[in-house]
């Protein structure tokens, strides 16, 4: 597939429940100041030798792609930042003024290349701050998002001035050698070549969808036909249905010779798997007596079903659809239904 498709030619684009929204918009002027953002800091974590540090980025790039679904869907709950994460700033900001004697005095950036970057990211995180703070006027806008972006502006400025002191021979380890952070950089450097791949998917979907986070009509129809080249070469009959994290159908294929029940099982699989956040498959053991959805199949009108074959469609930890395959057994279903799951990213 292109990387280009052409649906912004006109310079409008789509967020979660607002249809054809001028690029110059100031909720996509904020999500492009996140993105900013976040490339800022990659560009700080490729300096770093501290592995620890590395993961504290990686965590506040997680975040903020988070923050920026927030602002194309600002009614769904899962985007809103709660204070654990504001709070785990702050304990990091603690530790390392811990470490050295901040300067009190108005500072000029520059003191090192990594300190230089660190502030850049800084400076960029009060703008996302200050255009957050404008949406929110206009549109309406996460507390705790708010709180969090004045908070990683303040961590980033005592990084820079960590990294300052560090260099300078006035600051403290953090209860590691410097080799020891050096192999603990490598690891972490080799773990991330295995999860490369999928990081890149998590930017370009989220970019291509506008943030929505949701599947497209174009890839469930690529995802269902993967499937049923599968399903045929198994020498099954299914009907396949794909739902929008919301549960609505977005595309369903009924192949030759599927029975006529397994139209409305696969729709019903697929908004379960939404509905539940998990697998029809886990869902069938926790609904057994005893368990903690026993009876659940008999809520919601009838539309849950607790056996195989459903599984919610994710880029990263982002619901962005529900698969439901129907045909067979609850084993066969759920073994097609994985097999979708492990061909989303090729046709995302």
């Amino acid at each position: 597939m292109n990387i280009y498709t052409k649906n912004g030619d006109k310079g409008t684009t789509d967020l979660v429940r607002t249809k054809n929204v001028s690029k110059s918009d100031d909720r996509i002027g904020l999500v492009g100041t996140i993105d900013e953002l976040t490339s800022h800091i990659g560009v700080v974590k490729t300096m770093l030798t501290d592995g620890e540090t590395i993961r504290m980025l990686e965590k506040i790039q997680e975040t903020l792609i988070t923050v920026m679904a927030g602002v194309a869907d600002p009614y769904n709950r899962e985007y809103h930042i709660n204070d654990d994460k504001t709070q785990l700033l702050e304990e990091e900001i603690d530790r390392m003024e811990g470490l050295f004697d901040r300067p009190k005095k108005f500072i000029l950036p520059g003191g090192t290349r990594l300190s230089a970057e660190t502030d850049v990211a800084r400076t960029v995180a009060r703008r996302a701050e200050r255009a957050l703070a404008s949406v929110g006027v206009k549109f309406g806008a996460d507390t705790g998002a708010k709180k969090y972006m004045n908070r990683l502006a303040d961590y980033l400025y005592v990084l820079a001035r960590y990294e300052d002191a560090k260099n300078s021979g006035k600051a403290e380890e953090s209860d590691k050698t410097e080799q020891k952070n050096r192999e603990e950089s490598e690891k972490h450097m080799e773990e991330n070549r295995n999860t490369s791949v999928s990081e890149a998917v998590i930017q370009e979907v989220m970019k291509r969808m506008g943030i929505q986070g949701k599947i497209t009509l174009e890839s469930a129809k690529r995802l269902i036909e993967k499937i049923e080249k599968e399903a045929a070469r198994q020498g099954k009959k299914a009907v396949i249905a794909v739902c929008g994290p919301d549960g609505n159908p977005i595309a369903v294929h009924v192949m030759d010779g599927a029975f006529l029940v397994s139209f409305d099982v696969a729709m019903k699989k697929a908004y379960t798997s939404v509905a539940v956040k998990m697998s029809t498959k886990e869902l069938s053991v926790l609904a057994q007596p005893g368990q903690t959805f026993y009876g659940v199949d008999k809520m919601d009108g009838g539309k849950i079903v607790i056996f195989g074959g459903g599984v919610p469609l994710k880029v990263g930890d982002t619901i962005i659809g529900g698969l439901g395959v129907s045909g067979g057994t609850g084993e066969e279903d759920h073994a097609l239904a994985e097999y979708g799951l492990s061909v989303l990213n090729e046709v995302l």
